[in-house]
């Protein structure tokens, strides 16, 4: 029987009105019973450095629902010199990086976890690279094409060329510039927010490099126009303004499908734009396009720096390609099938 119920009888017995003790005041409520704590299982953490097995820090009582993320903060507060962009921990030497996101509990691990710690490198913000990859090529390029003295001798200082073409070239190469310096500040949203400090060296040799070797003979005084002449530099714009707005009509598309802050992941469709209608056949249609607007360029000026150039950027753009198709496929089950990495039914 409840307690209450017992209560009220007894006194109803002894001739009492509930609720009140022997001496008429009222009794005090009984004791709500009391709940007992569910006890929290803490997470043990240690972790080791990948290549010599050497012990850097062990975490003790770590909660089950914390992140990579929140680990590798704690991890930071030992060793300073670590920063979480700087940190690659896995769980095996040898094995991928685990994810921010990843929770502990989740892991195949017990509660004492072992993580291998890899050290990445001094990191720089991908707005920085991008936005120095990008500056370079628009300003050298320039240099050539006003002529400034020490390039091509003292009689062609500050000279203009005579042909139409190298002036329209111009006009292409900085517009591509422009684009991506404002793609990168207002469009494109990073999945990962760094990278390794020495990427950039390597990254802006390339763009600087060929920008440098391409503007030289396009704007050169000896530049000689296309063979076909005006029939060639007038498809060749075609090509190239289609492919730039092609490209920046898919890097919108997948702007919007990720929301801003966000890691989401989800199959790109085409979309009432035209441009994008590329999703049909291939995995990057920005690539398609891209590469798409580096042959165009290669046939109005008819220059092998620009067709080299194009060539190099073909073979890296391929490969980045089929590493995001291999992901799509590995990560949705429904991803269509038609799709190829960068050339519809080819490659």
């Amino acid at each position: 029987m409840d307690l209450s119920l017992s209560i009220v009888a007894r006194d109803a017995n002894q001739g009492l009105s509930p609720g009140l003790g022997l001496d008429g005041l009222p009794r005090p409520p009984p004791p709500k019973a009391k709940k007992h704590k569910k006890a929290v299982l803490f997470f043990e953490v240690e972790i080791l450095d990948a290549k010599t097995r050497e012990k850097l820090c062990f975490l003790d009582k770590v909660e089950p629902q914390a992140t990579i993320a929140e680990i590798k903060n704690l991890f930071t507060k030992t060793h300073p010199q670590w920063y979480p962009a700087r940190q690659s921990l896995r769980l095996d030497p040898k094995g991928k990086s685990l994810k921010d996101e990843d929770v502990l509990q989740k892991l195949p691990v017990g509660t004492t976890a072992t993580l291998y710690f890899r050290d990445l490198g001094a990191q720089i913000s991908w707005v920085t690279v991008f936005l120095t990859e990008y500056a370079g090529p628009l300003f050298i390029y320039l240099l050539f094409y006003f002529r400034v003295p020490f390039i091509y001798g003292h009689k062609y200082d500050f000279t203009s060329s005579r042909h139409t073409v190298v002036h329209l070239a111009c006009i292409c190469h900085s517009f591509h510039y422009v684009k991506r310096l404002l793609e990168t500040l207002f469009v494109h949203r990073f999945s990962h927010g760094t990278m390794p400090l020495r990427n950039i060296f390597k990254n802006c040799t390339y763009y600087w490099g060929f920008a440098a070797w391409m503007a030289y003979y396009i704007n050169h005084p000896l530049y000689t126009p296309p063979t076909y002449g005006a029939q060639q530099v007038k498809l060749a714009l075609a090509i190239f303004v289609i492919c730039q707005l092609g490209n920046f009509s898919i890097h919108m598309a997948l702007r919007d499908l990720r929301p801003a802050g966000s890691k989401t992941r989800k199959i790109p469709y085409p979309t009432k734009n035209p441009f994008t209608w590329l999703f049909l056949l291939v995995s990057c249609p920005n690539y398609t396009y891209e590469v798409g607007s580096w042959i165009g360029f290669a046939i109005m000026t008819q220059c092998v720096p620009v067709a080299l150039f194009s060539l190099v950027g073909f073979t890296q753009m391929t490969i980045w390609a089929k590493g995001k198709h291999r992901s799509y496929l590995k990560e949705f089950r429904d991803y269509p099938p038609l799709r190829m990495p960068i050339i519809p039914f080819l490659l």
